[in-house]
This record gives structure tokens, sequence and C-alpha cells, in this order.
């Protein structure tokens, strides 16, 4: 990708387009050869050319090492505070939805306030209130 001038960031620890694969949503880098298994796919990511790895529900210290192991920045969501920078899924920071992982933190109540506004449209919609003479045009 990068010899056509692609840039790309790489993604390790649990990838949630495999979540079916990986029996769930399970936290990375433990046990036997966790650490070692993801810092050579790191290491491999960098020599390929990406210009940052995400590390997603990797173990903390997991996370600090591969950090440190590489010339590369390491973005974590759910990998503890020792990587290069940090990002959440937004729907999970606002409160939107039902699940929220462990690892994210709601920084608002966005979900519910969405939930009442589309209930107010649905209400004055059927109530004839909306659309008005204001919210349309004569000419």
């Amino acid at each position: 990708m990068t010899d056509a001038g692609i840039p790309f960031c790489g993604h390790l620890g649990f990838t949630p387009q495999s979540a079916n694969a990986l029996g769930g949503h399970r936290v990375q880098g433990r046990g036997d050869g966790g650490y070692d298994a993801l810092l050579a796919d790191a290491v491999a990511l960098q020599e390929a050319g990406a210009f940052a790895v995400v590390l997603e529900m990797v173990v903390a210290p997991v996370a600090e090492k591969i950090s440190a192991a590489l010339d590369i920045p390491t973005i974590g969501i759910g990998a503890g505070a020792h990587t290069d920078g940090q990002v959440l899924v937004w729907l999970d920071a606002m409160g939107v939805g039902d699940w929220h992982p462990r690892f994210s933190r709601q920084f608002a109540a966005v979900g519910q306030a969405m939930t009442d506004g589309a209930a107010s449209y649905v209400a004055a919609v059927k109530g004839g209130e909306f659309p008005a003479a204001e919210h349309s045009f004569d000419e």
C-alpha cells in the first residue's frame, strides 16, 4: 500500500469485525505468548509502512511495552494510559446506544437527548404542528 502512496494505520488487539471469531469482546495480550504475538504483528505493521498502530482492548502493560518498542505512534482504545494517543468511539463517549465497553467513559447522555428529540418530532408531525407555515416556502 505504501509503495502505491496509500498511507495506512494498523489495528491490533480486539478487532470488532472479528468479534465472533474471538468469542466475543475479549481483552487481548493476556497469557503466555500474548505480548510476543502482538509485538511481532506491531513490528510487521511498522516494517510494512504503517504510520501508526491502534491497540484496542490490549492489557495496559502489553500496550505500554509495544509503544516503547515501536518508532511509530500507538493509539490506545481500552489499552491503558501509556500509548502515544487515545481514541474512543464517539457513540460510546457520548452515551449513545445500549452497550458501552468497560474501557469507555460516557462524557454525555446524548443518546437520551436523541431519543427524546425523535419522540418530540414524531408527536409534532402526528399532531399536525410540524411543518407549519414558517417551515414552508411560499415562492
